[in-house]
């Protein structure tokens, strides 16, 4: 069975290299990944792989190093023939898909016809792609990719992308939950709320907390992973704690901490390093006493409320 995989090729906030390195891949039907410090690791085993990422990048904390083997293994060794390959750049764009026709391999004397402008450490762990002419430069109008450099994605978001939708065919944001919604005039007042949260963010919350944005400098708003979709997404300017802020919407208390969990583990495992912890912030419009025995028992996880405060004036 196929599996579909979605890249990032090369650094999209420098347009010009880019632009180069893309027209390699293009005209000799290849895509490339980095961690070219380490030297041919293309027939290492795991353990192997992870000894030599400890080597070569002492400095890096474990969380890092974790993620530079999951990306690098995964290039490796689980990418096979005839899956699906997506290269994106950036977060809201798929420069173009193509088919894996042959397994991975290690060039160094190819990375540098590749990128002939970068100084050290090219790009040397290459995989043969067969690229789709009709499926390139698919833009969206929001964030439709995480941040990190190879994973993996369904069959089900692939047929969405590839028809240029950010979500699945006959599905909206408010279907794909709506059997988790209980109280439906909150859902859609609480989807505003989260653009005014946004646009007035350095109002509401201290001037350590920032919102994070991709390397485009677009906010990390309904940044998709592969499980689920985070309202928002910030950062702690002092401790470096990732933020992840989630609005009630309408749901049960207990489905909305779960959720609220299930996104603080994913941003741990694939974007945290080691000491930057990760907290949760629950919006709701009123007391919720379910809400609050829950959250009780979990020190990473607080709850704000919000107002609203129509007036009409002459």
């Amino acid at each position: 069975m196929r599996r579909i995989w979605v890249i990032a090729p090369a650094d999209s906030t420098k347009k010009e290299s880019w632009e180069k390195t893309w027209e390699y891949d293009l005209n000799n039907n290849v895509i490339a990944i980095g961690w070219g410090e380490m030297g041919d690791v293309s027939s290492f085993n795991e353990n192997q792989l992870k000894d030599k990422i400890d080597k070569t990048f002492p400095e890096c904390k474990t969380g890092t190093k974790t993620l530079f083997f999951n990306s690098v293994w995964n290039f490796l060794h689980n990418i096979q023939i005839d899956d699906i390959v997506i290269a994106r750049r950036g977060t809201k764009r798929i420069a173009a898909i193509g088919k894996v026709t042959g397994t991975a391999f290690y060039n160094l004397e190819k990375a540098w016809e590749r990128m002939p402008y970068r100084e050290k450490n090219p790009y040397p762990y290459f995989i043969s792609v067969e690229w789709i002419s009709d499926k390139k430069d698919i833009v969206f109008d929001k964030i439709v990719f995480s941040m990190v450099t190879i994973y993996e994605i369904n069959e089900e978001k692939y047929e969405a992308l590839i028809n240029g939708r950010d979500e699945p065919s006959g599905k909206t944001k408010v279907d794909e939950i709506d059997h988790d919604i209980v109280n439906k005039t909150e859902f859609i007042m609480e989807k505003y709320l989260e653009e005014f949260i946004i646009s007035n963010f350095n109002k509401i919350f201290p001037k350590n907390i920032k919102l994070i944005e991709d390397e485009e400098g677009n906010v990390l708003n309904q940044y998709p992973t592969d499980v689920g979709v985070i309202d928002i997404l910030a950062q702690d300017t002092k401790t470096k704690a990732y933020i992840i802020i989630e609005l009630k919407k309408g749901k049960e208390s207990d489905k909305v901490v779960g959720q609220t969990l299930r996104y603080m583990g994913w941003i741990k495992e694939n974007l945290a390093t080691e000491g930057e912890e990760v907290k949760g912030i629950i919006i709701c419009k009123e007391a919720d006493t379910k809400l609050k025995y829950a959250v009780s028992m979990i020190k990473d996880i607080s709850i704000k409320y919000y107002e609203i405060d129509f007036r009409i004036r002459d």
